[in-house]
């Protein structure tokens, strides 16, 4: 018997860290409750697939902070260290109370002993073991499992991922470790007939779309790209997490990717910078990316450009998990088994296939339409 009553219409989301990101999105389902198609201004889909912003329900969380732990998700989303932005004057009880999760490369080091209050405050309790987990997906009911672990969170997402193919579960991987993008894993959740979506999620309006459509739009129009780079800052604790750049291998792969993928050539390693900079505290969730690309126009004759872009980093991301939770979904009606390649490659910046986002964009309406 099922701890959450549902009507099957339902999406029944699990979330792996309830951090920033889980709190845009707890917010944003709330936002958008009780709207109707009028009101979808933020949202790329108001109906996907039959499926609409109020049919996600949270049925299950795992963090790993003491302050977070134990409570309900509704409460726990605004508990320190997450900084992001309120937006959402109410969000109702979801009657979903914290796991105490396993913790394994989820926490950086550093960020134990950080002296601000961005640090992870470990809780005391038992660390749950695989079993643990695969029960409480499969007595929920839950559809899909989100992950929103720290960036370099290897060991902890395999872990997850492993409990998701166990309880049979479709997995929608938001970070920059392989897993979508990894053949053995795509086999094996092909295998087990369960979706997979990932990886790295790409924000609604961020760093990695605006440099990728710059590099598009540079090829369409003739103009021979030299270098670039892309900076970026925030006071986050996705970047506090990110100061131990030996968590960052992937990120940097997936971010460089992105953009590499779209460029008339590629360029060489040593003309092309794109990653996190820095930790500033004070700018909290707000992300601030620094874009230049060098390149010469008809002629041969030098051009430049330089671009800020500021955005609050978590409801970017927000923006785009809404759909993935649901592609998956859809996916998982239609007996859909491993990657969901349209979905993975208009809304990540590591999928398992690159695509331009036009022609990521045109099968991903398809795929919806044929839904």
């Amino acid at each position: 018997m099922s701890l959450h009553a549902s009507n099957r219409s339902d999406i029944n989301v699990a979330i792996v860290g309830v951090g920033n990101c889980a709190s845009s999105l707890v917010q944003g389902i709330a936002h958008y409750q009780n709207g109707g198609a009028n009101d979808q201004i933020g949202l790329m889909h108001w109906d996907l697939g039959g499926y609409r912003p109020k049919d996600i329900r949270f049925v299950a969380a795992w963090d790993v902070d003491r302050r977070k732990v134990g409570r309900d998700v509704a409460d726990a989303i605004f508990a320190k260290p997450n900084c992001t932005a309120t937006f959402c004057d109410h969000v109702p009880a979801s009657g979903t109370t914290v796991r105490m999760g396993r913790v394994l490369d989820g926490v950086a080091d550093h960020m134990r002993d950080w002296t601000d209050e961005r640090t992870f405050l470990v809780a005391d309790e038992p660390q749950p073991e695989r079993e643990d987990v695969v029960q409480v997906l499969r007595e929920t009911d839950a559809d899909v499992l989100v992950n929103y672990l720290p960036v370099g969170s290897q060991q902890a997402t395999e872990f997850y991922a492993e409990c998701a193919l166990e309880a049979g579960v479709a997995f929608v991987n938001c970070i920059p470790v392989f897993i979508a993008s990894c053949p053995d894993w795509a086999r094996r959740f092909e295998q087990a007939g369960l979706p997979l979506i990932g990886d790295d999620i790409k924000a609604q309006l961020g760093a990695t779309i605006v440099h990728r459509v710059l590099t598009d739009l540079f090829r369409k129009r003739g103009v021979k790209l030299d270098r670039t780079y892309q900076l970026n800052t925030g006071g986050n604790t996705d970047f506090l997490n990110m100061l131990e750049r030996s968590r960052l291998a992937s990120k940097k792969i997936s971010k460089t990717e992105a953009v590499q993928s779209v460029a008339e050539h590629r360029l060489d390693p040593e003309n092309i910078h794109v990653g996190p900079s820095d930790y500033v505290a004070w700018q909290n969730d707000n992300k601030v990316c620094f874009l230049r690309m060098e390149g010469q126009l008809f002629g041969g004759v030098p051009m430049n450009l330089e671009l800020r872009l500021s955005v609050e980093d978590s409801p970017n991301s927000a923006g785009v998990a809404i759909d993935l939770i649901r592609c998956a979904r859809v996916a998982k009606d239609r007996g859909l088994a491993g990657p969901v390649k349209p979905a993975a490659a208009f809304f990540c910046k590591h999928p398992p296939e690159q695509l331009s986002d036009d022609e990521a964009f045109e099968q991903l309406e398809r795929f919806v339409r044929d839904s």
